[in-house]
């Protein structure tokens, strides 16, 4: 299970060190691509594989422009001896990832955030939506 919240920084080259927990889980390769709220979503083989299943089944009249979000600028990395991953240009760009990033561990996937952008979205958590939720989900 993919869970936690780590600080990092990407360098100049657009490297940045995967947070070690993290990399335990999602093993040796992994998927990042575009995700929700203009983040980046990360992938385990397992959880991408799934995933790709899933949109096959689905009627390609249903299926094809997600398929085109997720799968187009997706990329395969895999960690060097320093724990680095290259995260390609398009996707920095589409999660505006400059500097300082957020990495979250969210279940089945972690995510990556600009850090000003996960701060900002985590403004609009207030006690009661998360209540809310929860209700949702019989808690």
């Amino acid at each position: 299970m993919l869970i936690g919240e780590y600080q990092h920084s990407v360098d100049a080259k657009g490297r940045m060190n995967f947070p070690v927990k993290l990399r335990d889980d999602l093993g040796d390769s992994f998927i990042i691509t575009k995700g929700l709220d203009n983040c980046l979503f990360v992938y385990p083989m397992s959880e991408w594989l799934l995933l790709e299943e899933r949109t096959n089944a689905l009627p390609l009249s249903k299926s094809r422009q997600l398929k085109r979000f997720l799968f187009a600028g997706a990329a395969e990395v895999e960690p060097d001896k320093q724990g680095r991953v290259l995260i390609p240009q398009n996707l920095r760009d589409y999660a505006g990832l400059k500097n300082e990033v957020v990495v979250v561990g969210v279940s089945n996937r972690a995510e990556i955030w600009d850090k000003a952008r996960w701060e900002e979205s985590n403004l609009d958590l207030t006690s009661e939506s998360i209540a809310d939720a929860m209700d949702e989900l019989g808690f």
